[in-house]
């Protein structure tokens, strides 16, 4: 293997393989690039401490969170993309372009090959050349600037909680694991699960490891990871907003749909999933929580909110 890049994974063969191979050669490269990150024990940001949340599972279980709209609003490659832009990595037709792929990929809610194969494309374009050092300094400058006061208090209180209780958290997204990496060490998580891109000696190639970490190939990452760590995911947690991840929460003991869309909040309810939605408290009445969940998680999750936000006031 060269070396250089973090997650310098040139040396993998190029040759072209079946969407099922690639979605677990992708969770495969996330998981070890998650736990290669997360053993470096960076410093994080100070966690305030919140009300006791309940916490299904032990300390030999994990918690799996996807990112997008469900621990930040909006969509973390989107922010990025904003970042760039502003340090003058493209050009103004190409962030239009760039948000319109994105904002299609959130309506459509399904994997349009050609579709898919156009939005990796134009992120990968954007970063060929350039040294994953470099992406990654300008990525806590860009956390600071758009990522840190759209995270949900309420799935944040739910993730310190889990830390609380002993054990690990990982974000799991589609985002570049670069970005992943730097979101989780600020909200002090263990790690974080992502698309990962392909790097020699330290510079993008533009081209990917397997493919963007989606749909199957997230449930691929978190069972990678879960041998990896010696983990029973009967025991673990995890927690999405979309309906292309009912891969993942399937794979768990304790599935729970955060601000989910109408698919997923249909297939919650049929599976008698948890469901909590932090986007308004009308959304959130509408939704309900099953009354496994009980009227002190309600409670414990409200409060959590509004302590986070009077801290950041």
């Amino acid at each position: 293997m060269p070396s250089g890049a973090l997650f310098d994974l040139g040396w993998i063969p190029r040759r072209r393989r079946p969407a099922t191979a690639r979605s677990v050669l992708a969770g495969e490269a996330a998981a070890e690039a998650a736990r290669k990150s997360s053993q470096e024990a960076p410093p994080v940001e100070e966690t305030p401490a919140e009300p006791e949340f309940p916490v299904v599972g032990d300390t030999a279980a994990a918690a799996f969170f996807d990112l997008d709209n469900t621990v930040m609003q909006g969509a973390a490659l989107f922010h990025f993309g904003r970042g760039l832009y502003k340090r003058h990595f493209f050009h103004k037709r190409d962030l239009a372009r760039f948000a319109w792929q994105q904002i299609y990929f959130r309506l459509a809610g399904s994997e349009n090959p050609e579709h898919m194969a156009d939005v990796r494309n134009s992120a990968l374009s954007i970063v060929q050349g350039h040294r994953v050092a470099e992406l990654m300094s300008i990525g806590e400058e860009i956390y600071d600037e758009y990522m840190a006061e759209r995270v949900w208090p309420g799935t944040r209180a739910l993730a310190q909680a889990h830390l609380d209780a002993g054990q690990k958290v990982w974000l799991v997204t589609a985002a570049p694991v670069e970005t992943a990496t730097i979101i989780a060490r600020r909200l002090g998580l263990t790690g974080a699960l992502g698309t990962v891109a392909e790097s020699v000696g330290g510079v993008y190639t533009g081209k990917l490891v397997g493919e963007p970490l989606h749909g199957p190939a997230k449930a691929e990452a978190v069972r990678a990871l879960a041998a990896a760590e010696g983990l029973d995911l009967s025991h673990c947690a995890a927690y999405s907003d979309s309906a292309n991840d009912i891969p993942m929460l399937s794979l768990v003991g304790h599935p729970y749909a955060i601000n989910p869309d109408s698919r997923l909040r249909k297939h919650a309810r049929e599976q008698g999933w948890r469901l909590r939605d932090y986007r308004t408290g009308r959304k959130a009445a509408k939704i309900g929580i099953p009354a496994a969940a009980g009227v002190g998680a309600l409670a414990g999750g409200a409060a959590a909110a509004v302590a986070l936000q009077r801290r950041r006031r």
